[in-house]
């Protein structure tokens, strides 16, 4: 299906990500100068994380229904779809195990020597709940909206390809409306400066940039563990599928800006959706695996539980064994799945992992609390690569990728950018 694009406007200046990082500098500027300024913008980042939510339900339930109505077999579905699973359960544990080995070689909260019986657990609970009101955590696990979504549009898909031939009409009156909806998506990423704006500018505005040296440690920690991930790992798949990582990150500028100042991978899904639709990977692949990353894909999220959860221990000189932190990856890879999209949800995960074991005391989550909104960033742009990379390496399995279409937009020289 052909998407709508918008040519480039007014130079350097008209391209969305060079607005949103010129917003992502002015929010710093007014969170640090006037604190309380920036607090009150908080509003701007949640109504354009809002606004993209309410696209979500009939963007993804429509790509993946039109997706598989053009599948030639259900067969196809479910062998990308098994592929799909196969890869994320793959690299989702290898981020946690890269999570658990750094945080043991670095050893962040080593030396803190915090007695747990001081902390208040009150305010890490109220944090933890706030965060689960704000990203409407409910949809955790088995009641994640995105889930049951997916599970809906596959029955519609299926049902859809099975009578092709007789309910054709109806299916190229449903392609055209959700050509429709990708071009009110065009109109409402064009407030993407604004959402980045109000979510730094409150960020700032609410911690303050000295709270990024308290516990510096462990954000240097996990940042570096993001661009060993990156850059290892999803720079080996990108290697192995022959196509160039850092080339698909330029694509995604613009993506990366935006999930870096509102801390919400769902803000840009439906931009991804058609920006590697545009790249070539086939309209199948992309509606199967992109909204299904964001349910099992969580990537950056993993490494963020791994090492906040080895932190608390090390910070409140807890001891773990080798087997107490093979038991922790083993409950992270359930508890993670579900979070990957949603702003807060990293957070909320890792509180519940806490409250399964006894070992690591749960009040301990008050010392992240002053720097989880950074850690945020970091594990946002990771799932949101995570996820891209994941559709490309699908699409080259299923040879479901047009090489040179491919090469042609990661080069510059393809039409212009969705």
């Amino acid at each position: 299906m052909s998407k709508t694009t918008s040519p480039r406007r007014g130079g350097i200046f008209g391209q969305l990500y060079v607005q949103v990082l010129c917003a992502i500098g002015l929010g710093i500027i007014i969170g640090h100068c006037w604190p309380a300024t920036g607090v009150a913008l908080q509003p701007l980042g949640d109504w354009f994380i809002q606004l993209v939510r309410l696209l979500l339900v009939p963007l993804v339930f429509g790509t993946i229904v039109a997706g598989l109505a053009r599948m030639r077999s259900l067969r196809e579905a479910g062998r990308i779809g098994v592929k799909a699973l196969i890869y994320f359960e793959a690299v989702s544990t290898l981020a946690l195990l890269i999570g658990l080995v750094v945080v043991n070689v670095l050893k962040p909260g080593a030396g803190m020597n915090v007695d747990p019986r001081t902390l208040d657990p009150h305010p890490a609970s109220a944090y933890a709940a706030g965060a689960g009101a704000a990203a409407d955590t409910g949809r955790l696990l088995a009641h994640n909206l995105m889930l049951q979504v997916i599970v809906a549009a596959l029955a519609a898909g299926i049902l859809l390809s099975r009578f092709r031939e007789r309910v054709r009409p109806a299916l190229m009156v449903f392609e055209a409306a959700l050509e429709a909806l990708f071009v009110v998506v065009h109109l409402v990423m064009r407030l993407a400066p604004l959402g980045a704006l109000g979510g730094v500018a409150f960020t700032v505005g609410k911690y303050g940039l000295g709270s990024l040296a308290a516990l510096g440690h462990l954000l240097l920690a996990l940042y570096l563990t993001c661009l060993l991930f990156v850059f290892g790992v999803l720079g080996a798949v990108a290697r192995v599928c022959r196509f160039s990582l850092w080339k698909l990150l330029r694509y995604l500028r613009e993506e990366i800006a935006i999930v870096f100042a509102t801390v919400s991978t769902e803000a840009v899904l439906p931009r991804l959706i058609e920006k590697m639709e545009n790249l070539g990977c086939a309209e199948s692949v992309v509606g199967l695996v992109l909204p299904a990353g964001y349910t099992f894909n969580p990537d950056g999220t993993a490494i963020y539980l791994t090492m906040a959860s080895v932190f608390v221990a090390q910070a409140t000189n807890t001891p773990l064994t080798i087997g107490d932190q093979l038991f922790v990856l083993a409950v992270l890879l359930l508890t993670s799945k579900g979070s990957a999209g949603v702003a807060g949800a990293g957070f909320v995960a890792l509180a519940a992992t806490l409250s399964t074991l006894d070992k690591i005391p749960v009040a301990g989550l008050v010392l992240l609390l002053g720097v989880d909104r950074f850690l945020n960033e970091a594990r946002a742009v990771t799932n949101l690569i995570g996820n891209a990379v994941a559709t490309m390496a699908v699409a080259t399995w299923e040879k479901s990728l047009d090489r040179k279409r491919a090469a042609e937009v990661l080069d510059g020289r393809g039409a212009p950018e969705a």
